[in-house]
C-alpha cells in the first residue's frame, strides 16, 4: 500500500502524525473509521492498535485490515500494564468521557507520550452564538445540536492548559488548528480545535 498525500489528509491527522515518531507503538482510543490509525501505520510504519466502542466503525477498520477491539475508553484503559505503548492517542473523543481525568491520567500511566485532540468551546464564533444568538453553538468543530450531541464535556484551550498544570503534566506540544490551516496568535480565542501532546513523570 501507498501512503496518502499530505494534501489529501484532514489537517488533524497530519498534525498527530508529524508527532509520532516513526516505528512507535501506538494505541488509538476512540479510532472511529480507522483513517488516522491506517495512515500511521502505512506513512510512520508504527506498531498500532485500536479501540472503538461502535461496531459499524470496527466493522470499517476490520475491512482496512485493522487490529481493532470492542470496548469502552472509561473502563479499557485499567488492562493494560504501565508504559505499553510510546503514544495513546484521544483525538476528538475527551469530550465524549465519561471521566475524562482518570482516563487521562491512565493514559498516562500506559503510554511514555499521549496525544489528545478537541474542539475549542471558547472558539470566537461559538461565543458570539452564546452572546448573541442565546443558544447552544454548532460550528465545524461541535456540529451537534444540544439534544442529539453526543459531547458530555465542553473545554477550552485554557482549560485544557489549566487542568494540566493542576495535575502536574507536560505538554510537550501544543498545536491549534482552523478549517484549513494551523494558527499560533490567540488561539483560545481563534482556533477550531486544539492538538497537545503531553507526558507524565
Amino acid at each position: 500500500m501507498t501512503g496518502k498525500p499530505k494534501e489529501e489528509l484532514r489537517l488533524d491527522h497530519q498534525v498527530i502524525g508529524d508527532m509520532i515518531e516513526k516505528g512507535s507503538t501506538v494505541i488509538d482510543m476512540g479510532c472511529g473509521d480507522g483513517d488516522l490509525l491506517r495512515y500511521l501505520i502505512m506513512n510512520k510504519g508504527i506498531k498500532g492498535s485500536g479501540v472503538e466502542i461502535s461496531e459499524e466503525a470496527i466493522y470499517k477498520c476490520v475491512e482496512k485490515g485493522l487490529s481493532v477491539s470492542h470496548g469502552d475508553i472509561d473502563s479499557g484503559l485499567k488492562e493494560y500494564p504501565d508504559k505499553m505503548f510510546d503514544y495513546v492517542i484521544f483525538n476528538q473523543t475527551m469530550q465524549q468521557v465519561h471521566h475524562p481525568k482518570e482516563a487521562i491520567l491512565e493514559a498516562l500511566r500506559i503510554g511514555s507520550k499521549v496525544i489528545i485532540g478537541f474542539p475549542n468551546f471558547c472558539y470566537l464564533n461559538a461565543r458570539l452564538q452564546l452572546f448573541f444568538a442565546g443558544h447552544v453553538p454548532v460550528t465545524a468543530s461541535l456540529p451537534y445540536s444540544w439534544y442529539n450531541t453526543p459531547n458530555l464535556h465542553f473545554l477550552s484551550i485554557k482549560d485544557f492548559e489549566n487542568f494540566c498544570k493542576k495535575q502536574d503534566i507536560t505538554i510537550e506540544n501544543g498545536v491549534f488548528l482552523t478549517n484549513k490551516k494551523t494558527i499560533k496568535i490567540l488561539p483560545n480565542l481563534f482556533a477550531l480545535n486544539a492538538i497537545f501532546q503531553i507526558s507524565k513523570k
